[in-house]
């Protein structure tokens, strides 16, 4: 079974170890404890969306590409089938603020459909 405090988890903990930042940093940054953001990670403590809004932030992550993955990694648990591509628009918004190189991807990653 799916759960989705993992799933979330496990996003924000590979964000910010793409980043090479610690624990510390982040929790820091976004202004919450270290065990509190160490459970988050670990999928032992749901993330309310203020809180996850902050984590994304202190991440410079947007938290739609978090909730994306998120929503990913769930589908293919589910064993559905996950188009490659994302909308020229969001993936134009995206490069335009350097969001793909925060995010620990490259520009080239991202490919606009449409």
């Amino acid at each position: 079974m799916v759960v989705l405090r993992r799933e979330i988890g496990d996003v924000l903990r590979d964000a910010r170890q793409r980043q090479g930042r610690t624990l510390r940093e982040v929790s820091s940054a976004a202004r919450v404890s270290l065990g509190y953001l160490s459970e988050v990670e670990r999928g032992q403590k749901e993330a309310s969306s203020e809180l996850l809004g902050s984590i994304c932030e202190a991440l410079d992550v947007p938290m739609s590409l978090v909730l994306r993955e998120v929503s990913d990694r769930i589908a293919v648990a589910e064993g559905l089938l996950i188009p490659d591509t994302i909308p020229a628009d969001f993936a134009t918004a995206v490069l335009s603020r350097g969001g793909a190189e925060r995010a620990g991807g490259r520009r080239e990653d991202l490919q606009p459909v449409g």
